[in-house]
């Protein structure tokens, strides 16, 4: 059972991540696509080795930088490229492909053929100009209000935004060019019992960050993320009629910059 449980999350961690799961660690851990959908249970815990050791540098860029405005900005620059780094972009990359997708597309097939373009669009380049700037922006907000609220923040958006495309394969079907799809594995809906092992995951980091940062309200930040997650959802089941890869990196970004959206709106209200 535990074999399984490690296998599965490293799984995870080489799908979703750049950290080098190879050699005979690879074989070991082996690969199928029943186990890469098995996988999908783990990606709340992906968001504790990308969430925490973003939060662990964002941290110690504040501790060494000069006590200036601007090395807040640089932190998080920073701090931000280092994550982008640590999985390759993939989620970045959802995001894109789904605005380019949903606002370049008259209708559901052609939105689902822009979606496979590897090019990036218009659409896409303001999506991720935008998503990005918003997250500079509220960790430097978040920062400036509570340091320790940023630190927590980022390693809590983390894991909270990787559990929410969870409830998406869980209840909405998959679409697109399923031999050709990324989430090809994930065609398949997970049960009950990997929805239950993603939440384990994250009570568990939700848990973690309340014992050490206790002031932080991290309902807020929660809530943050379900209302972004509740809309990419609604609007890939009115556009596409159910999910793609694409729309699940979508919902991950969205959902991280939810939660920091949450955390500011909490402190505003204090």
């Amino acid at each position: 059972m535990l074999t399984r449980f490690v296998r599965h999350f490293l799984l995870a961690v080489q799908f979703f991540t750049r950290l080098p799961i190879t050699g005979r660690l690879a074989a070991w851990v082996g690969f199928s696509n029943t186990m890469l959908r098995a996988s999908a249970a783990h990606f709340p815990g992906v968001g504790w080795l990308v969430g925490g050791s973003t939060a662990i540098l964002f941290a110690l860029l504040l501790a060494v930088l000069p006590s200036q405005a601007a090395s807040v900005w640089l932190s998080a620059i920073l701090s931000t490229v280092f994550g982008v780094l640590l999985t390759g972009a993939f989620h970045e990359d959802g995001l894109a492909d789904t605005a380019d997708g949903l606002g370049g597309g008259m209708n559901r097939d052609q939105a689902l053929e822009i979606m496979k373009d590897s090019r990036l669009g218009t659409y896409g380049a303001i999506a991720l100009f935008l998503a990005l700037f918003c997250k500079l922006s509220l960790l430097v907000l978040l920062s400036q209000i509570n340091t320790l609220w940023a630190v927590a923040g980022i390693f809590a958006a983390h894991v909270t935004s990787r559990f929410s495309p969870l409830f998406l394969i869980r209840f909405m079907q998959h679409v697109g060019d399923t031999p050709q799809s990324k989430s090809k594995p994930l065609a398949e809906t997970i049960g009950n019992t990997a929805l239950a092992v993603g939440f384990v995951w994250w009570i568990s980091a939700m848990a973690l960050t309340a014992h050490f940062v206790p002031e932080i309200p991290l309902w807020a930040g929660v809530l943050g993320s379900i209302v972004c997650t509740l809309y990419v959802a609604r609007m890939l089941h009115r556009r596409l009629d159910g999910f793609t890869g694409d729309g699940l990196g979508a919902t991950q970004q969205l959902a991280e910059i939810g939660f920091y959206f949450g955390l500011v709106l909490a402190a505003n209200n204090s």
